[in-house]
C-alpha cells in the first residue's frame, strides 16, 4: 500500500506561492533491499530512490529529474498477481530517462497496460518557461491516460481519486496543511507534511477498501486503513515531500526508516533549480 498527495498550480497568483506540493508514503516489506534518494543516470540528472531487489534493481517508486521529470507509482491492490507480468518499477525510471513528454510516454505505457499487474503511473513534466504538464494513466481505468487540470489530488492503491476512507482523510489533512504554505517558512511547511504521512488513524469501517481487496485484505485491514502503514514486517518505510516554487526551485525531502526499525528514522534534503 502506498500514498501520495499532491497539488498543482502552473502559474500561481503569488510570487512566494508553490507551483508543485507533493507528500507520499511508500509502503513496503521492511527487509526489502533500497538505495535512500540520491541523484543518479549518465550526468546525475535524477533524483530518486531505487529498488535493490533481486531482478528489480533500478526501479523506483518516485523521483524527478533535474530537466522537470516526474514520476510516481502505486500498485492497485488485485488479490491476485501475475507472477509472469513485467516488473512495474522500471515505469518510473525509464520515464525520468527518456526523451519523451509525459502524455507521449504515459500513451505508449498505455498500449501496453496488460502486460503489468495493476499499477497508477503520475507522470509530468515541470517548466518554468512552457508551464507544467502532469498526466496519469491507470492499467485498471480508462484505456487512455489523461492531462490533469491544475487542482489537489489524492491516489493509493486504487485509482486516481477513488474515494477510500484513509485517502480523503489524509487528502483533507494535505489541503489544510497547503493552505498555510505561504505563510510558513519551508522547514515548519515540510514538517507539517511529514506529520500527515505520518498519521496512523485508522479509517474504518472502509467498504472500498473490502471490496477491491477481498478476502486478501480483510484479515488486515486495520493496518492498511490508515494514511501511515504500520505492521510487524511490512509498513510505511519512506516518507516524501517536492516542493516546486515559482523560479523552478526544487526541495526534495526524504525521509527513511534504518535498520528495518520503525522507531529509527533519517531524513535527508536535496535542493536544486529545474533546467529550463
Amino acid at each position: 500500500m502506498c500514498i501520495i498527495f499532491f497539488k498543482f498550480d502552473p502559474h500561481p497568483v503569488s510570487k512566494n506561492a508553490y507551483r508543485f506540493i507533493l507528500a507520499a508514503n511508500r509502503d513496503e516489506f521492511y527487509h526489502r533491499p533500497a538505495k535512500l534518494a540520491d541523484f543518479w543516470g549518465s550526468n546525475n540528472e535524477v533524483l530518486s530512490g531505487l529498488d535493490m531487489e533481486e531482478g528489480k534493481e533500478g526501479g523506483t517508486w518516485l523521483g524527478i529529474s533535474m530537466r522537470g521529470k516526474l514520476g510516481a507509482l502505486t500498485n492497485y491492490l488485485q488479490p491476485q498477481q501475475n507472477r509472469e507480468a513485467r516488473g512495474r518499477g522500471k515505469l518510473v525510471s525509464h520515464f525520468l530517462t527518456a526523451d519523451m513528454d509525459s502524455l507521449s510516454y504515459l500513451k505508449k505505457v498505455s498500449a501496453e497496460g496488460h502486460l503489468y499487474n495493476g499499477f497508477n503511473l503520475i507522470a509530468a513534466d515541470l517548466s518554468t518557461t512552457k508551464g507544467d504538464v502532469v498526466c496519469y494513466y491507470g492499467n485498471r481505468g480508462d484505456p487512455e491516460p489523461i492531462v490533469l487540470t491544475p487542482g489537489t489530488y489524492g491516489l493509493s492503491n486504487a485509482l486516481l481519486e477513488t474515494p477510500w476512507r484513509k485517502l480523503c482523510f489524509g487528502k483533507q489533512l494535505f489541503m489544510d496543511v497547503v493552505e498555510q504554505s505561504q505563510t510558513l517558512p519551508k522547514d515548519a511547511f515540510v514538517a507539517k507534511l511529514l506529520d500527515v504521512l505520518s498519521n496512523e488513524e485508522a479509517q474504518l469501517p472502509d467498504p472500498a477498501i473490502e471490496d477491491q481487496g477481498q478476502e486478501y485484505v480483510r484479515p488486515i485491514l486495520n493496518k492498511y486503513a490508515a494514511v501511515c502503514v504500520r505492521g510487524s514486517n511490512y509498513g510505511t518505510r519512506t516518507n516524501t515531500i517536492i516542493l516546486v516554487d515559482a523560479d523552478g526551485q526544487v526541495t526534495f525531502t526524504e525521509r527513511s526508516m534504518l535498520d528495518k526499525d520503525p522507531s529509527c528514522w533519517e531524513t535527508t534534503t536535496h535542493e536544486f533549480m529545474l533546467q529550463s
